[in-house]
C-alpha cells in the first residue's frame, strides 16, 4: 500500500465529517466564509511548521520513508504524502468541535 492510499484512508473520512459540519452551520443560518477562511489559515501555519520541522527531522535522520511507498514527489527533503496529516487535523478537528458543540453556545458565539 502506498502513502497516498493509506493517507486517503483518512482524508475522505475527514473531508465528509468537514462537509457535515459546514452543511449543519449553513441550515442553523451560521455564516461558513469565516470558518472555511480559519481553517484555511490554520492549514497554512500548520503546513508551513510541517515543512520546517519534517525536513529537519528527515535531514538528523530521525525517520524516513520506503522509495516504493512514495510518489517522489517532495518539498525539501519531505515527500507530499506527509503533509497529508496536518491537513486532515485541520478538516477533522474543527469539523467535530462544530458537530459537538451544542447549537445555543455556536449561536452565541457567531452573533458576537
Amino acid at each position: 500500500m502506498t502513502y497516498w492510499l493509506l493517507n486517503l484512508c483518512f482524508l475522505v473520512p475527514a473531508a465528509a465529517v468537514l462537509a457535515a459540519a459546514l452543511l449543519r452551520r449553513r441550515r442553523s443560518g451560521m455564516r461558513n466564509r469565516t470558518f472555511v477562511l480559519r481553517l484555511a489559515g490554520t492549514a497554512a501555519v500548520l503546513l508551513l511548521l510541517t515543512a520546517v520541522f519534517d525536513n529537519l527531522m528527515i535531514a538528523v535522520d530521525l525517520f524516513g520513508y520506503n522509495p516504493d511507498r512514495i510518489s517522489g514527489a517532495f518539498l525539501g527533503l519531505a515527500p507530499l504524502e506527509d503533509f497529508a496529516y496536518p491537513l486532515a487535523a485541520v478538516l477533522l478537528l474543527p469539523a467535530l468541535w462544530e458537530l459537538l458543540a451544542p447549537r445555543t453556545a455556536a449561536l452565541s458565539e457567531e452573533n458576537e
